[in-house]
């Protein structure tokens, strides 16, 4: 822990607040406002947890994921989950195999095929909402939602129903505080992000594998330099046409876990111009260039700052506040932590104008909601339903920009009246949301969320009827936002 800068982000915070005229939040406005942003709102006992230890000093130990071990019921869970702890080339066979037998017609296939489908979808949204919900290392949670939308693929295509846990797993999870580039290469080699794009059949011959730029594109436009970047089209082209034989290979896949393979013979050999660079032929190391050159480009770290200032400040990220994460970020050569620490260092993260200027998704209300209202549930599928009603399946996203997450995307009338339904049930403990519960105690949901309920809506809770006033807590304007 880098204890060393504790004193500084408490030093920011207190600055800022006079900068905007007003007295520091007290220690409970200020864990509300962290376990709101840096978490998936507060779990009970949480608000006591991170105001005796310092706001400093939690988001520090948030940094630190590998000091904060997973409770022994949650690694149980999580280790029970075999579709998910499987590798990718495992995953992909039994994909291959039972699309063969369908093929096949063999009697019972479709039935074996989709029990399985629905299997693989079932423990991926398993594993990722029992670690959102119930894991302490609540950042590094939050930073995988973060990432996996940046570098979304979607689950509906074709092989990538199976392949998305290890891409998960794989290619985002062991980098979200870590090396930008790293992760880029993780994303840009996984068979979940070569199938999803097209990549893996990008070819320089003609014809039904010829050149594919879908990658290529949203490699720069959404991954790195962002629609602003300063590219045109034709260095769209260049970059699809270096990646040429970056791909997979199905039985290396299925027989050795071999996720990615470059084929010199689908590459274009020919001498490129890209982003004003010459580019020799060289196979494979053309690519890794390519990829080296947007880690460290100045679009890629205004872009990604702006994206991670939106996603923990306002839905308009300050002006200057991206422009010091995005020197940060070349500073450190595109280490996540460091851009972090700057984020949450900031005057304007701590500043009291920002502390509601967030809507939450449909993600971050489910979960904070169960957060919020007491013990993990014992299923989680009917967590998966709420959200595919609210908009937002997990895994779900068709296209390759991911979700939103700004207010504008998610509220609508019809969205508040499915929350609303939702919350309903849930305080209630009705059987298909968490079967097994208990009604939600007002009271002590009240204590729980604490600072984040205005006197106004306590009021208005308080003189609702007792069976609602959980109910009218989790769909209270105050609970939507974070």
């Amino acid at each position: 822990m880098h204890s060393h800068l504790v004193p500084l982000i408490t030093a920011v915070l207190a600055f800022a607040c006079a900068a905007a005229g007003a007295a520091p939040p007290p220690p409970e406005k200020q864990a509300v406002h962290v376990l709101n942003r840096l978490a998936f709102g507060p779990a009970p006992g949480d608000l006591r947890k991170v105001a005796e230890m310092g706001v400093p000093a939690w988001i520090e130990q948030q940094l630190a994921p590998e000091s904060l071990p997973l409770p022994p019921a949650l690694a149980d869970r999580l280790a029970a989950l075999s579709t998910v702890n499987r590798s990718a080339g495992a995953a992909f066979a039994e994909f291959a195999e039972l699309r063969k037998e369908v093929r096949d017609e063999e009697e019972g296939a479709k039935a074996r095929r989709r029990a399985a489908m629905q299997q693989i979808e079932r423990e991926a949204g398993e594993a990722r909402l029992l670690r959102a919900i119930a894991s302490p290392r609540q950042l590094e949670e939050v930073m995988v939602d973060f990432w996996f939308n940046h570098f979304n693929v979607f689950e509906g295509k074709g092989p990538d129903k199976a392949l998305v846990a290890s891409y998960e797993r794989d290619a985002i999870r062991p980098y979200v505080f870590g090396s930008f580039r790293q992760m880029l290469g993780a994303t840009a080699k996984h068979p979940a992000m070569l199938f999803y794009l097209d990549n893996h059949l990008s070819s320089a011959g003609q014809g039904k594998r010829g050149l594919n730029e879908n990658y290529a594109r949203e490699l720069m436009e959404l991954h790195t330099m962002g629609v602003e970047g300063g590219y045109t089209q034709a260095d769209v082209t260049a970059l699809a046409r270096m990646l040429t034989g970056w791909t997979y290979e199905p039985r290396a896949l299925i027989r050795d876990n071999q996720t990615f393979r470059f084929d010199p013979r689908r590459h274009d050999q020919d001498s490129k111009t890209w982003l004003g660079i010459t580019v020799e032929a060289k196979g494979q190391a053309e690519g890794e260039m390519a990829l080296d050159v947007l880690a460290m480009h100045p679009s890629t770290a205004r872009h990604i700052s702006a994206k991670l200032a939106q996603y923990f400040v306002r839905d308009v990220p300050p002006p200057a506040l991206v422009e010091r994460m995005a020197r940060s970020f070349l500073d450190s050569r595109g280490d996540i932590r460091t851009v972090l620490r700057t984020l949450f260092a900031s005057e304007e993260f701590m500043a009291p104008e920002n502390a509601a200027a967030k809507f939450k998704t449909p993600y971050q209300f489910v979960v904070s909601a169960v957060r919020a209202s007491g013990p993990t549930p014992a299923n989680v599928a009917p967590l998966m339903g709420a959200m595919r009603q609210l908009g937002m399946p997990l895994y779900g996203c068709q296209t390759p920009d991911g979700y939103k997450n700004t207010q504008q995307a998610w509220l609508n009338p019809d969205s508040l009246t499915k929350r609303i339904t939702f919350a309903t049930g849930l305080a209630a403990g009705r059987g298909d949301l968490a079967p097994g519960a208990k009604a939600a105690d007002a009271s002590q949901l009240l204590a729980t969320l604490g600072a984040g309920v205005s006197a106004r809506t306590a009021d208005i809770a308080a003189a609702s009827p007792a069976p609602l006033r959980a109910a009218m807590l989790l769909a209270s304007p105050d609970f939507m936002q974070r």
